[in-house]
């Protein structure tokens, strides 16, 4: 997504029982398979309650590293757009390559201009 890169990374902290739901996400579960399937990896697990505190505090899963020197509650992500972000965005880039394909269009019709100018001097 191009918006991921467009926001600075924050730092965040955790509450104390947001880190032991994360813990608790990271534990491997035991299974009892039946036929084909298998129960989610403490990966899977750890992603998805990821994914929900990001939820939570405003912040892209995707994006989580740890902050070296602080404690395991402490971590920097890029914040997530909100719908009313992600609209003046959208509406940015349009206008942006509006101006952009304005400007091509004004080149290549000097360009052009030129050209006849050339002809009809001949």
């Amino acid at each position: 997504m191009k918006g991921k890169n467009m926001y600075p990374r924050t730092n965040y902290e955790m509450t104390e029982e947001d880190l032991k739901t994360m813990l608790d996400a990271c534990k491997p579960t035991p299974v009892m398979k039946i036929g084909s399937y298998a129960g989610s990896s403490p990966q899977e697990n750890a992603n998805r309650a990821w994914a929900t505190l990001g939820k939570k505090m405003g912040f892209d899963s995707d994006t989580v590293q740890p902050i070296t020197g602080k404690g395991s509650r402490f971590f920097s992500a890029v914040p997530s757009e909100t719908e009313a972000q992600k609209g003046t965005r959208l509406k940015r880039e349009a206008e942006e390559k509006r101006l952009s394909e304005i400007k091509k269009l004004e080149g290549e019709i000097a360009d052009r201009q030129a050209k006849l100018n050339n002809l009809k001097k001949a």
